[in-house]
């Protein structure tokens, strides 16, 4: 087992694994920040079209977020709705036998192996 581990930190086993782990991290915490970011971003540019418009924006108060109840019931309706599309089959298999034609790709006499005649 330590020849193995030796191995491996003599081949550079470890950066790389290390920079791989750090790459993967970076770019998952850069998502969770953009992701984050990109609904107080939008709310900062519906505020700036109100103003713009002349229309009054409250500060203390956000419109333009949706609750979790609204999502849910969102979701619910959704599902129920998608649902709702599905056909109804009857749960009876039949199986049609078809009669297949002839082709010599399929037939066994030339898979045989036979020996050439001198």
């Amino acid at each position: 087992m330590n020849e193995i581990l030796a191995n491996i930190g003599e081949s550079g086993g470890w950066t790389v694994a290390i920079v791989g782990y750090s790459i993967v991290f970076s770019a998952l915490v850069m998502m969770i920040l953009i992701f984050s970011a990109i609904p107080k971003l939008i709310n900062l540019k519906l505020k700036f079209e109100l103003r713009k418009k002349g229309k009054v924006v409250e500060t203390e108060t956000d419109e333009f977020t949706v609750g979790g109840d609204v999502s849910a019931a969102i979701s619910l309706a959704l599902h129920m709705y998608f649902n709702e599309m599905h056909d109804d089959e009857s749960n009876v298999i039949t199986i049609n036998r078809i009669q297949r034609r002839y082709s010599p790709w399929s037939s066994k006499i030339y898979s045989i192996y036979n020996s050439p005649v001198k």
